[in-house]
């Protein structure tokens, strides 16, 4: 029974330290996605670390703020503030040309997205909301920082463009996935990692292959 409890308690600390993990390097992710943007829209040093900070803590306020967690992390745990620092730092000191920033820019976003969506999800679920809730929850966290991002680039949201490749639905999945691990007592950090991975994967693949959401027909009157 001892050894039992032994094991269960390396396991809940492995699950811990990988849900920091996480948060920290999708913070990291956003950050950098959001300080790209202001490169490409030429701001200074202060409005690339607007965006980027606005990019990594903005879902999770918002995610705090609706199940009631406040003050939020953000604003409580400096190491968020300070990771998100220092991406503005490192991509203001060596980042590539304007016109070459689109690439990397995807990328940190995906990344961050797929995190995000698990690392939210997690947080919503261990504050007592329902698996449905949570999973709707880690997509708003997955999906927030970067609508914030780019209204505040003076850009249509990318989960509101038409002609934008799957955003929010490779948040859904992963963050659905993680749900159910929850609620079934299956997640750990690898199956957590592997939910995160599907959803970076499937942003990537979307964006690759220009995978969209379907539109309304459209009724042309003579």
């Amino acid at each position: 029974m001892a050894a039992v409890q032994i094991l269960a308690t390396q396991l809940d600390s492995a699950v811990n330290v990988a849900q920091r993990a996480g948060e920290l390097f999708g913070v990291l992710s956003f950050a950098t996605s959001g300080a790209l943007l202001a490169v490409r829209k030429n701001l200074d040093i202060f409005g690339m670390a607007v965006l980027a900070c606005a990019t990594a803590l903005g879902g999770g306020v918002i995610r705090d703020l609706l199940i009631g967690r406040t003050p939020p992390a953000a604003f409580t745990d400096l190491t968020f503030l300070c990771v998100s620092l220092a991406a503005t730092l490192i991509v203001f000191l060596r980042h590539p040309p304007a016109r070459l920033v689109r690439g990397p820019l995807e990328v940190f976003d995906a990344i961050g997205l797929g995190l995000f969506c698990v690392t939210g999800t997690v947080v919503a679920y261990h504050w007592g909301t329902g698996a449905a809730t949570a999973a709707l929850l880690g997509m708003v966290t997955g999906i927030g920082g970067g609508v914030i991002r780019d209204l505040l680039a003076g850009l249509t949201p990318s989960v509101l463009r038409p002609d934008q490749e799957l955003y929010a639905v490779p948040a859904l999945i992963g963050s659905a996935v993680t749900a159910v691990l929850l609620h079934y007592g299956l997640y750990q950090a690898w199956t957590g990692a592997l939910a995160a991975a599907s959803a970076i994967v499937l942003r990537l693949l979307a964006r690759r292959f220009g995978w969209r959401a379907p539109q309304a027909l459209r009724h042309i009157k003579n």
